[in-house]
C-alpha cells in the first residue's frame, strides 16, 4: 500500500474584499476536486481556510501518482493498415508509433484496427505544478482588475505563494509570483516564517498571531464578545452577517469595549443597533432587555495600547449618530401621514405608477383581504395607507434597510394606534428565510397586500424572475406570503388575491396563470423538506385557494399505501383523454356493475377530513374493479360509451379532489 502525501497551498494577498471569501473557499474547494477528479487521484479530505491576507488549502491522503487509465484506441481500415500480403501498411505502421504500440497489440473488431492503450498515471508533482495555478486562476468575483504589469486578474495583489508536499518544495507560479516555504504572520508579528510541513501550518500560524481556519475564529469571536459582555452584566447583539463579516476582516480578532453618550439611545433602537451592527460592524450590548451605551468592536490588532483604537471608534460611531439625531429631529416636524402625499414624486417601477399610487392599491387589497379573513378594521386600513410613507423621510433615505423600523416609530411618536405602529414595522417581515413572520393582523395583511402586489407588478411587466436574476425580490416576496399564512394559519384565496391584484395595476396583463405556478413551486419547495416532491405536485391542483388545506391533503396523501387504489385511478385516467361533458343517464345502464359504480361513487361526498375522504376512495375500489372486469368501456353503442365515459368522468373529479394519482 502506498504511502499517503500531504499537500499545502497559501496565497498571500493584500486585504481581501470580506464579501469575496467565502465564495472564494467553496471555489477553491470545488476546484481541486474537480481537478484530483478529472487527473484520478485519490486523496481523503481537503480544508480551505481563508483569512484577510490569505487563502489556504491542505489535501490529506494525496496519492503520489493518479490511476493507469485503460483506454481503446481505434485505428484505420483493416484493408488501409494491411497490405495485400498481410503486412502492416504506412498507416498501419504509423498507428503504431503514434501510440507506442507493437503489431502484436492489434485487434480486428468491425473491420477496423484497435489496440488497448495504458495511460500512465503521472506524478503528483507534475500534476500540482501544472494543475494549481488554473485553479486559483479560475477564482471569478467582482472587481477583479490587472495588477502591476500583469495580464491576469485577480480579487488583491498576490504577496507571496507557499507549496509543500510534505516537507518539500512544489515550484509553482501564480501571475508574477513563485513559490517557497516561507510564510508572513499577522501584520503586527512575526514575518518571514519558515513552514516545515503541512503538518505544522495551522498550528505555526496560531504562533503568529493568525487563525487561518474560519470557524475557529467565527466561534473565538462569539465567546469572546460574551466573556466582554459578561463583565458588563450584559449581552451582545449579533447576526450571522455580522459575524461572517467580522471572521472575515480579521485574522486574530481582539475585542475592545467602547462607550457613546446615553444621550443617542433616545433616537429609535433599531437605528442605533444597525448603526453599530451594519455600518461600523460593532456588537451592540443589551443589559435586562434594553440597549446599553456601550459596544464591542473587534480588532485585528495584539498590541497593549487599545486608546487611540476605542477614541476612533467612539468619533466614528458619534459622527454617524449625529447625522442620524439630525434627520430624526427634521422628520418628526411633520406627523408621518404627512409624508404620504410626497410619496407622489417617488416611482414604484416602471409602468406601474409610483409609491403613493401602490399605497392606494395597498389599502384596497387590504381592505379586500380583512373582509375574507372577518377582521375588518380602520387600523388595517391606516397601516396599508402609511406603510409606505417613511420611504420619503430623510432617515430612510440615510438608511434604507431600516423602511419599516423608522415607519413605526414615526408612527408612534405621531400618536398612531398601537395597531398601526406595530403593522407598518412587521408588514416587510419575514426579513429572510429564517427569520419572524409578522404578529399583528395588520402586518399580516398589509405584508400580504404588498408581496401580491409586488409580484404581480414585475409579472405584469414582463420581468418574471430567472435563473440569475430576481426582480424586486419576488421570491422572497412569496415565501413571505407562504410563511406568513401557514404561521398566522390564514383562510385566503391566492388565486382570487391574485386577480383582484392584476385589476388594480394600470398596466394590464394575462398572466395571472404565471403568477400561480411561480407561486406553487415555491409552495413545492418551502415544504420538500417534509414531503416528497411528487406527492406535493400531485396534490397542487387547488393549492393556492387555501394552502393549509393543501398541506392537510398532502399529509393524508404522503401515508398513501394502497396499490389497488393508485391502479383503479390510473386507469381511469389512462382511459379519459379527456373529459366527458355527458349527463349520466342511467337508463342507458347495460351491466349490473354500471349501475353499482354509480350508486356508490354517489356516496362519496367531499370533506375536508381527508382521511375520511380517502377511506371513502378505497371503500368504492372493489365497485371499480367489478366494473372494469364485467363492463367494456368502448361499447360500439355511441351512446353507451359516452355514457360510461361520463360515469368515469364523475370517478376521476372524486380522485382528483384529493390528488393527481397519476404523479403518484
Amino acid at each position: 500500500m502506498s504511502e499517503k502525501s500531504k499537500y499545502l497551498l497559501e496565497v498571500g494577498t493584500e486585504e481581501l474584499p470580506y464579501k469575496f471569501i467565502p465564495s472564494a473557499i467553496k471555489q477553491l474547494r470545488a476546484g481541486f476536486e474537480t481537478f484530483f477528479k478529472n487527473n484520478k487521484v485519490d486523496y481523503e479530505n481537503i480544508e480551505v481556510y481563508a483569512t484577510p491576507r490569505r487563502l489556504a488549502v491542505i489535501v490529506s491522503g494525496l496519492e503520489k501518482f493518479g490511476k493507469d487509465e485503460e483506454k481503446i484506441v481505434k485505428g484505420p481500415i483493416k484493408k488501409v493498415a494491411y497490405k495485400e500480403d498481410g503486412t502492416l501498411s504506412p498507416a498501419g505502421q504509423g498507428f503504431c508509433r503514434k501510440n507506442g504500440l507493437d503489431e502484436k497489440d492489434l485487434y480486428i473488431e468491425n473491420d477496423y484496427i484497435h489496440a488497448k492503450i495504458v495511460i500512465k498515471g503521472k506524478s503528483i508533482i507534475d500534476l500540482l505544478q501544472n494543475g494549481v495555478p488554473q485553479i486559483v486562476l479560475s477564482l471569478q468575483g467582482s472587481h477583479f482588475m490587472r495588477w502591476a504589469d500583469n495580464d491576469e486578474k485577480f480579487s488583491r495583489p498576490i504577496r507571496w505563494i507557499v507549496s509543500i508536499l510534505d516537507r518539500e518544495e512544489v515550484k509553482i507560479k501564480i501571475i508574477d509570483k513563485e513559490s517557497s516555504n516561507i510564510t508572513r504572520g499577522h501584520r503586527f508579528a512575526q514575518q518571514d516564517v519558515v513552514v516545515g510541513s503541512p503538518e505544522d501550518y495551522v498550528e505555526l500560524m496560531r504562533n503568529c498571531c493568525v487563525i487561518v481556519d474560519q470557524n475557529e475564529r467565527r466561534q473565538r469571536i462569539i465567546e469572546l464578545a460574551q466573556k466582554e459582555a459578561e463583565k458588563l452584566g450584559a449581552k451582545p447583539y449579533y447576526t450571522d452577517d455580522l459575524l461572517d463579516e467580522v471572521t472575515f476582516i480579521t485574522e486574530y480578532p481582539v475585542p475592545a469595549v467602547c462607550e457613546f453618550s446615553s444621550e443617542y439611545l433616545r433616537l429609535p433602537e433599531e437605528l442605533v443597533v444597525t448603526v453599530m451592527a451594519v455600518h461600523q460592524r460593532y456588537f451592540a450590548l443589551y443589559k435586562d432587555g434594553k440597549l446599553i451605551n456601550k459596544f464591542i468592536t473587534m480588532t485585528n490588532y495584539i498590541g497593549d495600547e487599545f486608546k487611540n483604537i476605542k477614541a476612533g471608534n467612539v468619533r466614528v460611531i458619534k459622527a454617524r449618530l449625529d447625522d442620524a439625531v439630525f434627520f430624526f429631529n427634521e422628520d418628526t416636524k411633520k406627523s408621518l401621514c404627512d409624508y404620504v402625499e410626497s410619496l407622489k414624486g417617488m416611482t414604484f417601477q416602471k409602468g406601474m405608477g409610483t409609491m403613493y399610487d401602490k399605497a392606494q392599491r395597498l389599502v384596497k387589497l387590504s381592505k379586500i383581504l380583512s373582509e375574507e379573513l372577518s377582521k375588518t378594521s380602520p387600523t388595517i386600513e391606516r397601516t396599508a395607507l402609511l406603510a409606505k410613507a417613511d420611504l420619503s423621510t430623510q432617515l430612510v433615505f440615510e438608511f434604507t434597510e431600516l423602511q419599516g423600523f423608522i415607519g413605526a416609530d414615526y408612527a408612534r411618536v405621531s400618536n398612531e394606534e398601537k395597531g398601526v405602529v406595530e403593522g407598518i414595522k412587521e408588514h416587510y417581515f419575514p426579513l429572510n428565510a429564517e427569520s419572524e413572520t409578522a404578529k399583528s393582523i395588520e402586518g399580516q395583511i398589509v405584508g400580504i397586500a404588498d408581496k401580491i402586489d409586488t409580484i404581480a407588478a414585475v409579472f405584469a411587466e414582463g420581468k418574471k424572475p430567472t435563473g440569475s436574476s430576481d426582480p424586486l425580490g419576488v421570491r422572497r416576496c412569496a415565501l413571505g406570503i407562504i410563511r406568513t399564512i401557514f404561521d398566522a394559519d390564514l383562510k385566503i384565496n391566492l388565486e382570487n388575491l391574485i386577480d383582484k391584484a392584476l385589476e388594480l395595476l394600470p398596466v394590464k396583463s394575462d398572466c395571472a396563470a404565471d403568477i400561480q405556478e411561480f407561486i406553487i413551486q415555491r409552495l413545492i419547495i418551502f415544504l420538500s423538506d417534509k414531503y416528497s416532491k411528487n406527492v406535493l405536485d400531485a396534490c397542487s391542483k387547488r393549492a393556492l385557494v387555501d394552502i393549509v388545506d393543501y398541506v392537510n391533503r398532502v399529509n393524508v396523501v404522503s401515508k398513501l399505501d394502497n396499490a389497488p387504489l393508485l391502479e383503479s385511478a390510473n386507469r381511469v385516467i389512462r382511459i379519459l383523454k379527456e373529459n366527458s361533458t355527458k349527463n349520466i343517464d342511467e337508463t342507458l345502464f347495460v351491466e349490473k356493475a354500471e349501475g353499482m359504480l354509480y350508486n356508490e361513487v354517489k356516496k362519496i361526498e367531499k370533506t375536508t377530513n381527508y382521511e375520511n375522504y380517502l377511506k371513502s376512495l378505497i371503500a368504492v375500489n372493489p365497485a371499480v374493479e367489478n366494473f372494469f372486469k364485467d363492463v367494456l368501456v368502448m361499447d360500439k353503442d355511441e351512446k353507451v360509451k359516452e355514457n360510461r365515459l361520463a360515469l368515469l368522468t364523475l370517478l376521476k373529479e372524486k380522485y382528483e379532489y384529493l390528488t393527481d394519482f397519476s404523479k403518484l
